[in-house]
């Protein structure tokens, strides 16, 4: 039974106001004006909870190198999430083991695995691509995609097939992560012709695959990646996210889809009022990375949650990206307490003044060898090409031919490892790591400080989000009492973080 609650004014009883916003099961009447139940599950389009196999609208993206573990995953998908493991940088057994290992965990729940576009190792994309469709995951993130590549289309289009209600059914689905139109419009777009062409002459798709190609979007959700961690232009949501829907409508329209796909938001996604945000801008769920980074459960380290924990929305940089290092693609990541933007952004610059590391002046070289590598650039080489001996031998073919192409691979090497000593925790390394982050870390820490969640022991995946998306339905609550002319007082609608029995106590 519905319970309705009745103030002639806000400012009768503000306590019991404040209960009644919280309560999401109840119906808040103040004077003419009320507020209807809200639960979490309502935020965000149903068919994305009914497509996917979960409880709520939220998604938790693939932080590379396994930053995304499988821990979390797991804890997302058991808490009625959708979860990404983070395979970029990964070599292909390290995929497979995570795979193994999510399929016998979580049976019959949902989760996903990242394909990145890796426009410097194709085979690499193309074997994960491989390994996706012979183990059955149905579901892949595409991120860092500038242009469809033959590994993402062929993903997509495997098994399509009509059904007996006459729709074509794609089995392999792809949330698809973009933060430019026209890489938005390729994948709200059915695969190009050419592509298709292509992949049926070299017999990884069937004729009869390829006859159904059109009548499906590349990806059936695209979540649109504003100013984030990693991978970003750096976009607003408020501007970008509007703009994709328009888009979509369009595309939507002009292919005459059965079902249009589903626009997602990310990026800035960290606080109850930015996930409130994004579903009243029309987002169909919303997608989280910095903070869960900042998780227990997270691939990195104790002392990269302890630096994320102390982060401001401005400890933030961009810099040099180890897998377009050569295109000048750059990511976002953390400044505070280390060094590593400014000695990426050195390394840059270098490659673009020199040809080759004997061409590199001593005046040059020796502080590289001596801060950088800590070790001769002759010694990195040989660990670089070792590297890609075993990862991807044609890096290490065009780099005997190519001396630039040998200065990069090396200059790589740094970008790649910073990564990986913050994952590990390698004390001696701290100047050098690259912890990537967006400005969404610092209003996380705002919102949480003074609150349990501010040791970052106590930051677990599911609290956090479920904190996130209660918090959400209360300020949109609030926000419907607004609309009808009701003022509230600040600390009305505010939200603290809860306890997971707590949540527990609102939520179940």
């Amino acid at each position: 039974m519905t319970q309705t609650i009745a103030f002639p004014d806000a400012k009768t009883d503000p306590a019991a106001l404040r209960a009644s916003l919280r309560d999401l099961r109840s119906v808040l009447r103040v004077a003419d004006a009320s507020a209807p139940a809200l639960m979490p599950e309502a935020l965000g389009d149903a068919s994305f909870l009914r497509d996917h196999g979960v409880r709520y609208a939220y998604a938790l993206g693939s932080m590379a190198n396994g930053i995304a573990s499988v821990e979390l995953v797991e804890a997302g998908a058991k808490a009625g999430l959708l979860g990404f493991f983070g395979s970029a940088g990964l070599p292909p057994e390290r995929v497979e083991e995570a795979v193994d290992r999510l399929q016998k965990s979580l049976g019959e729940l949902p989760f996903g695995v990242n394909l990145i576009h890796s426009p410097n190792e194709p085979a690499l994309e193309a074997a994960v691509c491989d390994l996706l469709l012979r183990r059955g995951v149905r579901l892949a993130e595409a991120s860092a995609f500038m242009a469809l590549t033959p590994s993402i289309v062929r993903y997509r289009l495997t098994g399509l097939r009509r059904g007996a209600d006459g729709r074509v059914l794609a089995p392999n689905k792809i949330v698809a992560k973009v933060s430019r139109s026209e890489v938005a419009e390729r994948f709200l777009s059915p695969a190009p012709e050419a592509l298709v062409r292509e992949l049926v002459a070299a017999g990884r798709l069937t004729a009869d695959e390829a006859a159904l190609a059109a009548e499906v979007p590349m990806a059936q959700d695209v979540t649109v990646e504003a100013d984030s961690g990693g991978h970003t232009d750096n976009r607003p949501l408020i501007s970008l996210l509007p703009a994709i829907i328009a888009l979509r409508d369009r595309v939507a329209r002009r292919y005459g889809y059965a079902r249009a796909p589903r626009v997602g938001a990310a990026g800035g996604i960290a606080t109850p009022a930015s996930v409130a945000a994004a579903h009243m801008m029309g987002a169909a769920y919303v997608l989280t990375g910095s903070v869960n980074q900042a998780c227990v459960e997270s691939g990195s380290s104790d002392q990269v949650r302890r630096m994320l924990a102390q982060a401001g929305q401005a400890d933030v940089a961009m810099a040099p990206a180890a897998d377009m290092f050569e295109l000048g693609v750059k990511v976002q990541i953390l400044k505070r307490g280390t060094m590593f933007a400014m000695r990426a952004a050195k390394l840059y610059e270098i490659y673009r003044a020199y040809d080759s590391i004997e061409a590199l002046p001593a005046a040059v070289r020796q502080p590289l060898e001596r801060d950088l590598f800590r070790e001769s650039l002759d010694a990195a080489w040989e660990k670089t090409r070792a590297f890609f001996l075993q990862r991807d031998p044609a890096q290490a073919e065009r780099a005997q031919r190519d001396p630039k192409h040998k200065l990069a691979l090396v200059f790589r090497s740094y970008l790649g490892q910073a990564s990986r000593w913050a994952n590990a925790g390698v004390a001696d390394r701290a100047l050098d790591y690259q912890i990537w982050c967006g400005p969404a870390m610092g209003a996380f820490n705002e919102w949480t400080a003074g609150s349990f969640l501010a040791a970052p022991e106590n930051r677990r995946a599911a609290v956090v989000a479920r904190n996130l998306l209660y918090g959400a339905a209360v300020s949109t609550r609030a926000h419907f009492l607004r609309c009808q002319g009701v003022v509230l007082d600040p600390e009305t609608a505010r939200v603290e973080p809860l306890a997971a029995e707590e949540l527990d106590r609102h939520l179940n």
